[in-house]
């Protein structure tokens, strides 16, 4: 197994329950894994859950740490600037605070950032120095040299 991977991607949400509408809003569908407690989403080669944000802290044996968030983006890449548009509109639509709207980033492609109602920042791009599969996966370039 090669250690460059993420299985699953854990959030800790203060209202569970505000988070699965919020995310259901988003066309996101629940896993049948999906229990009260934590709700499941597949997604390319790895699956999303949503925890109760002091459920998480009891698992990771923290049970009275202050859990943050915002300290990590979690990014979403399309094919086209008006997508990207498409998307943060959407993300807006289903409840998400804009933190910022797409726009042309430093790096040369097109960005933008909002947060879903627990504060966990999503970013969503162009970049146009990546491809894309159909279904959306990410294609890294081949390393020169390697």
């Amino acid at each position: 197994m090669t250690p460059e991977r993420v299985s699953l991607v854990t959030l800790g949400c203060r209202d569970l329950a505000r988070a699965r509408a919020f995310y259901a809003a988003l066309g996101w569908r629940e896993h049948a894994e999906s229990r009260e407690s934590v709700a499941f989403y597949r997604m390319q080669g790895s699956a999303l859950a949503l925890f109760g944000l002091g459920d998480l802290g009891a698992d990771q044996g923290r049970a009275t740490a202050a859990l943050g968030t915002g300290a990590i983006t979690l990014a979403q890449n399309f094919p086209s600037r008006p997508a990207v548009d498409a998307a943060y509109a959407a993300a807006l639509a289903a409840g998400a605070t804009g933190l910022k709207a797409p726009e042309p980033a430093f790096w040369g492609g097109y960005s933008g950032y909002w947060a879903d109602p627990d504060g966990h920042v999503w970013e969503v791009a162009h970049n146009p120095f990546w491809d894309l599969a159909e279904d959306g996966a990410l294609i890294l370039p081949e390393e020169s040299g390697a």
